[in-house]
């Protein structure tokens, strides 16, 4: 190993610990409303709309001399941001399990993608490339501060209570996606009212996820604290620190078998929570209104699936309540491609589908992961497992953007996502886990 770390501190420590736990679980709190609010329910059709104001008579817009269709620009920022995250997330963290200071780089990445979303209120007229570069920093922001966040957890939880805090953070996040998306609903529906255009009152949404980030992340970066490290290797330029983790991982070849299957089902759960606004507004022809409530029902829904998942996980064990996951949303999603137009009533049962879902196949995936990583690696390693997060996946908007582009029919491109979540399941079902954390040289819990 590079060096040592503690995972799991002394009985004496307990109540620091649980208050490093509430510090944490605070910053899915602040972060999440951009995933849900921007990612998910406004800047995608918002985006979609500002560039088709700018589109050609033939609906192209061409960002630096490129024709692309007005309606695949959104699907295309979301993978362009994954060459950015590439480039910076394994470089990053290798110098955090390097020196042991993650809270400042933690503050820097936080930050820097508050404030593109803040920036995101001036995202009007045709101005679609400022939305797509703004979009790019802030979800590459966002990614390398989850990472960074992510590696907390094997320090801050012990191996049996991993399951329960992972999902815990993952509700505190839904929680308050659920309660900004409500005063979004508030505002948005009743713009007129207070005096606002709808295009106002998207962009002070957006602008809103911004500050909410900002000001939350205050309570973790006090709470968190750094562990002392001894000095590692210095950390090699993006693509050549990710080849070297990656070549690290081949040591752990369990991990990194758990890795790809990760990698592969959740690229189409990043693509379905990215690009389901798009396809009701686009292809069911429902209202802002009927997305952002079909959203929070998403969210209330995965607060209560969240914490449900991860008690199932200790009945059942983490991978197999995952697989149950990916087969509720295979059904899910190939229900969707059968939806009938202007009939919001069926998009909330798909909602509900997803919500129960969401949480919990994400949370437990996490803990999951956490104890295949080998000590003093954390950071590192999440920064492979956060190329494919929240939003970052490349694969599945690509695969979403150019189905649309070829087709024209969003239908086909949502109904192409469900192959991310058949292959999944099998190269998960076929991953030792147990021998798996024993080869990382981690204690194994009794249910996993």
């Amino acid at each position: 190993m590079g060096h040592d770390t503690v995972r799991t501190p002394p009985a004496d420590g307990a109540a620091a610990l649980r208050r490093e736990q509430r510090g944490w679980y605070v910053y899915d709190w602040a972060c999440s409303v951009y995933s849900t609010s921007v990612l998910t329910v406004f800047l995608g059709p918002y985006l979609t709309s500002v560039a088709k104001s700018a589109a050609d008579a033939d609906g192209y817009v061409h960002p630096l001399g490129v024709p692309v269709r007005a309606g695949s620009f959104f699907a295309y920022s979301v993978s362009l941001s994954v060459i950015v995250a590439v480039l910076v997330l394994p470089l990053v963290g290798a110098a955090a399990d390097r020196t042991g200071r993650k809270k400042p780089l933690l503050a820097a990445a936080a930050y820097t993608g508050a404030t593109a979303t803040t920036a995101m209120f001036f995202l009007d007229g045709d101005r679609y490339l400022l939305g797509g570069v703004l979009l790019i920093v802030a979800n590459a922001a966002q990614s390398v501060a989850m990472m960074l966040y992510n590696s907390y957890l094997p320090q801050i939880a012990p191996p049996e209570r991993r399951d329960a805090v992972s999902s815990r953070g993952w509700a505190f996040g839904y929680a308050a996606g659920s309660l900004v998306l409500v005063a979004n609903l508030v505002l948005y529906t009743g713009h007129e009212g207070f005096g606002l255009s709808e295009s106002a009152a998207v962009r002070i949404c957006l602008a809103s996820a911004g500050l909410w980030w900002g000001a939350f992340a205050l309570v973790p970066l006090r709470r968190l604290r750094d562990r002392r490290t001894a000095v590692r290797e210095a950390a090699l330029p993006g693509f050549r620190q990710l080849a070297a983790t990656v070549r690290d991982m081949r040591r752990h070849p369990l991990t990194l078998a758990f890795l790809l299957a990760y990698l592969v089902y959740n690229d189409g759960i990043q693509t379905v929570i990215s690009q389901a606004s798009v396809y009701g507004s686009e292809e069911l022809g429902l209202g802002q209104s009927t997305l952002i409530g079909a959203v929070l029902l998403v969210q209330v829904l995965a607060v209560a699936g969240a914490l449900t998942m991860g008690r199932l996980a200790r009945v059942y064990g983490a991978k197999r309540t995952i697989l149950g996951s990916l087969v509720a949303w295979t059904v899910t999603l190939a229900a969707g491609y059968f939806l009938p137009a202007g009939a919001p009533g069926w998009f909330f049962v798909l909602a509900a589908g997803i919500g129960l879902v969401l949480g919990g196949s994400q949370a437990l995936s996490r803990s999951l992961f956490s104890h295949l990583v080998p000590a003093g690696k954390e950071a590192e390693y999440f920064a492979a497992y956060e190329v494919s997060d929240r939003g970052m996946s490349w694969l599945g908007p690509l695969l979403f953007g150019v189905t649309y582009q070829l087709t024209g029919s969003y239908r086909d491109a949502i109904i192409s996502l469900v192959a991310f979540f058949v292959l999944g399941f099998g190269l998960l079902a076929r991953v030792p886990v147990r021998r798996a954390i024993t080869e990382a040289g981690n204690p194994v819990p009794e249910r996993i």
